[in-house]
């Protein structure tokens, strides 16, 4: 029995439990850190239209053919300005179905007036057991975007894909003669504001400029996208279009943005109190947090027993009825009492003469005073006492001779 009574006294280890908080505590703090940076720390192989992506729809293989032949390629993953005007890149933006005007507007205002605004085509969708590798889809579909996709600026822009059958077109940009690979189907767009570069079928334009700007239009996007990959003219051609554009807006490095496909550092409450200057504030809450949670786990002293209800002494008695005398409102009918005690106290200690009455006794009080108040006067005057007021004020009276005269305090 003994053994099993202490098992079960030791079963909980202080330190052990101390240190399953500990790795809580943290563990809660770098949860909440991951759903803040979250979006800039993804890898973003998740299918869609964007330049991490390295699906059927994603441009992750002209930022890696870019890349390997020198070109100077940004990811942005912050809307911001360009930190020098002369060396301004060619930002490439790559919205969804789903984008708002204003969005593309705004980063247009924050980074330069030199960008390439490549539309959206598909819609992709990943088929669980069908996909076969991580981050591809499995089927997708073509869906025009819709004619207020771009913001006003481009005027009215109308977006088509005219049926017409996969062909190659001559292209001549900046000085550069190349092909154009234009898929079944080629998205075009037509605007009063737009000058056409690539001409696609049935007129409209695959590749357009704004007039009197260095902002483009690349209608659609598998002139660019992983699918024109699919062979080694395509991508060569995909990267000499974006290499045309760059040398036509008189751009030396170019940049894709990744804000407009929830990958960048948007303004959030929760990712600010991550980053300076908030997070002195955050490790100060943190480090109040844990100097609390110390203080709760340790004792500062043994533990306070619980003191009894009634205290076990003469002044505990003596309080207890003073205080049922002051609830029962009962306190001047012990005034009578009261000179009494302080009478005979006096006397007893003084060895006052035997055989006296009260007032005899009071005379020879009254002797032995050196002025004030007589003890006779207070003793008359006590037990006719009007209130609590007077009562009090009298009784201290008595209680101040007696100390006088006994020195007993």
């Amino acid at each position: 029995m003994s053994e099993a009574g202490s098992t079960s006294h030791n079963s909980f280890n202080p330190l052990l439990i101390a240190g399953v908080v500990v790795v809580g505590v943290f563990a809660f703090i770098a949860l909440w850190a991951l759903v803040a940076f979250g979006p800039q720390l993804s890898s973003g192989n998740d299918g869609g239209g964007h330049s991490l992506s390295k699906a059927a729809p994603g441009y992750a293989g002209i930022v890696d053919l870019l890349e390997r032949g020198g070109a100077d390629v940004e990811l942005r993953r912050r809307a911001g300005p360009s930190t020098n005007a002369v060396d301004e890149p060619l930002l490439i933006l790559t919205p969804t179905h789903r984008t708002k005007p204003h969005e593309i507007e705004e980063l247009l205002n924050k980074q330069g007036k030199r960008a390439l605004v490549v539309l959206p085509k598909w819609q992709t969708m990943r088929v669980p057991g069908q996909t076969q590798k991580p981050g591809w889809v499995s089927q997708g579909f073509a869906i025009t975007p819709s004619d207020d996709l771009l913001p006003a600026q481009f005027g009215k822009v109308s977006v088509k894909a005219p049926a017409a059958k996969a062909q190659m077109v001559a292209a001549d940009l900046s000085g550069r003669s190349f092909s154009a690979y234009l898929p079944d189907n080629a998205q075009t767009v037509t605007g009063d504001r737009l000058e056409p570069l690539i001409e696609g079928a049935n007129g409209g334009a695959v590749l357009a400029r704004l007039k009197g700007g260095d902002l483009y239009i690349l209608a659609d996007p598998d002139l660019i996208d992983n699918l024109a990959f699919s062979s080694r003219d395509k991508a060569r051609a995909a990267a000499l279009l974006i290499d045309a554009v760059g040398e036509d807006a008189d751009a030396n490095s170019v940049a894709f943005d990744l804000t407009l496909n929830g990958f960048g550092g948007q303004r959030s409450l929760l990712r600010f109190a991550f980053v300076p200057p908030f997070i002195g504030i955050t490790l100060c809450l943190i480090a109040a947090g844990l100097l609390a949670l110390w203080q709760a786990w340790m004792r500062f002293g043994p533990a306070i027993k619980p003191a009894r209800a009634i205290a076990i002494s003469k002044a505990a008695l003596i309080a207890n009825s003073a205080d049922l005398i002051k609830q029962a409102r009962r306190e001047l009918d012990g005034a009578d009492a009261y000179v009494h005690s302080q009478r005979m106290a006096i006397a007893r200690r003084l060895h006052a003469p035997t055989g006296l009455d009260a007032d005899a006794t009071d005379a020879w009080i009254d002797k032995r005073l050196k002025g004030g108040n007589l003890f006779s006067a207070l003793a008359r005057r006590l037990p006719l006492a009007r209130n609590r007021h007077e009562f009090l004020s009298d009784a201290q009276a008595l209680h101040d001779i007696r100390k006088e005269l006994l020195r007993d305090g």
